[in-house]
């Protein structure tokens, strides 16, 4: 009983909004993105993917391996690096709460 108590406080803390990024800070600092992957989240170049209405935690894991070089890529990398652990919560939040 104890850890189905655990495994449904655990569950409920992670969706919790609290580990929400701020969508509105996040549209302020998407400016960068916007070159590449539009505006709007959607990119009028086919090779660059659409953001908008990604889920939050994909995007910010995406964010966060591109700038530990999990992830590689010779344009991403740079911009990711510029980005601290706010930025990119931020940021997967503006392009999340976007459909």
């Amino acid at each position: 009983m104890k850890k189905l108590t655990l495994a449904i406080a655990a569950t409920v803390m992670m969706t919790s909004p609290v580990f929400a990024g701020d969508a509105a800070a996040g549209k302020a600092k998407a400016g960068m993105c916007a070159a590449c992957h539009g505006a709007a989240g959607i990119s009028a170049i086919p090779m660059y993917p659409n953001l908008a209405g990604q889920k939050e935690a994909y995007l910010a894991k995406q964010l966060k391996d591109f700038k530990s070089g999990a992830r590689k890529d010779p344009v991403m990398a740079p911009m990711a690096m510029a980005l601290n652990d706010e930025d990119v919560a931020n940021i997967a939040a503006y392009y999340a709460s976007l459909k």
